[in-house]
């Protein structure tokens, strides 16, 4: 009876949609402020000032951020937060060049998973 309680439980945990996050359609602004590690004041700013950033609103007037706006406040964060532009230079290089900046931000997050794992396999020895 354990044995084949075992291996139940065995094929639960190799359903690939346990080791994956569920994905949400709308996150809250204090869900995004947090993925950010920034303060939600800040975002309500770049809403302001980005014309590509705009959540909806539910009827309490909550701002609902689907996973595009989230990646385009990536874009804005790295832009303005890591490579220095200013709010106007941070506009103009996504009207520009959104593709490229996008391209590299991907290969960014990639070195940085490297980096990560490379890390833990350090420690690990």
């Amino acid at each position: 009876m354990k044995e084949e309680e075992e291996e139940t439980m065995g094929d639960q945990q190799s359903f690939p949609y346990n080791d994956q996050e569920l994905k949400k359609l709308y996150y809250s602004i204090g869900e995004v402020a947090e993925q950010l590690k920034v303060a939600p004041s800040l975002i309500r700013y770049w809403e302001s000032e980005f014309p590509e950033i705009h959540p909806r609103k539910n009827k309490r007037g909550n701002r609902l951020f689907t996973s595009d706006d989230i990646h385009t406040l990536r874009l804005v964060y790295h832009l303005t937060k890591e490579k220095g532009f200013t709010i106007e230079g941070a506009r103009n290089q996504l009207k520009i060049s959104k593709k490229k900046i996008d391209q590299q931000l991907s290969v960014l997050d990639r070195l940085k998973g490297i980096r990560e794992f490379l890390s833990e396999m350090k420690d690990q020895l």
